[in-house]
């Protein structure tokens, strides 16, 4: 089954989408994600939204796949009217099942604008071991 998640961040806006459970035996898998500006074919915009596994104390635009709790990045870049000619964007996801709450982030380092974004998760079911194993791993993300 595929469960589908929208909304539109603001500049600097951080979203807690829930997916834990009480037993942790429902898994989420990333299947797409993107990103589109509030405004297409208006003014510029150089966004970054951002994935996490745990919640982040500053929402920033710098993109780092060292960090163990970044699940997905996508880039967003827009130069004026002309939106065909000047649109770019960016996505990398990693292929991990998580079973906890995740976040999402904005921050828009050109001119402050507001991002939507549009994300899939496949979800799956988990044994207990799966289950123990995906929770642990966001745990030591979080570090």
């Amino acid at each position: 089954m595929i469960k589908t998640f929208r909304g539109l961040l603001a500049d600097l806006q951080q979203e807690t989408i829930r997916l834990s459970t009480n037993d942790g035996l429902t898994g989420y898998r990333i299947n797409k994600m993107e990103i589109m500006s509030k405004t297409p074919g208006v003014g510029f915009q150089a966004s970054v939204i951002k994935i996490y596994t745990r919640f982040q104390d500053t929402v920033d635009a710098v993109v780092d796949f060292s960090d163990q709790g970044l699940l997905a990045a996508s880039y967003l870049e827009t130069h004026g009217a002309i939106q065909d000619a000047n649109y770019k964007t960016h996505t990398v996801y990693e292929d991990k099942i998580i079973n906890q709450d995740i976040f999402i982030t904005h921050k828009d380092i050109q001119t402050g604008e507001a991002c939507n974004y549009y994300l899939e998760l496949e979800q799956v079911t988990l044994d207990l071991s799966e289950a123990s194993v995906a929770t642990l791993t966001d745990m030591r993300g979080s570090n």
